[in-house]
């Protein structure tokens, strides 16, 4: 029996594969779960439209990370905070701080989460980040941690 599938289904397929599985598993298993929809000219079209309005969202999506990616790519955020004797800075850099401050120079918002830092910035000097938008879009953001004078 051919089926389209309307999820991801391990060993058989993605979304709106065909595949040709025995009638039984077709009909006990995968209709019952929605997991797949009979093979039919109406089911395929359908499937086959909700495709085309993914990529179309995909699209727009890397689109808007290009533009994004644009304006912040090669930003030298400067950040100054007290530091010790050691050169340790009386707390840390976050991601939420570097985002903050990509909003104010730049003026574009952008998520915490896509801002790929392996650990909060602890110490004084100059590091390249990657801002992750997309998948297939990234830009470079340089952090320049400078020392203030204590109070």
């Amino acid at each position: 029996m051919k089926v389209v599938l309307i999820k991801d289904v391990p060993g058989y397929g993605t979304f709106g594969d065909i595949v040709n599985v025995k009638d039984g598993f077709a009909n006990n298993y995968l209709i019952p779960r929605g997991l797949a929809l009979p093979a039919t000219e109406g089911n395929v079209r359908h499937v086959r439209e909700i495709l085309k309005q993914k990529k179309r969202k995909l699209e727009r999506e890397k689109a808007k990370a290009q533009e994004v990616a644009q304006k912040i790519d090669g930003l030298v955020i400067e950040i100054a905070r007290p530091v010790g004797v050691t050169g340790k800075l009386y707390g840390a850099i976050t991601v939420a701080e570097i985002a903050e401050k990509i909003k104010e120079l730049a003026g574009v918002e952008v998520d915490k989460k896509k801002i790929m830092l392996r650990a909060p910035i602890k110490s004084v000097g100059r590091y390249n980040l990657t801002v992750k938008l997309h998948p297939e879009v990234s830009a470079t953001v340089t952090v320049d941690v400078k020392p203030s004078e204590v109070k």
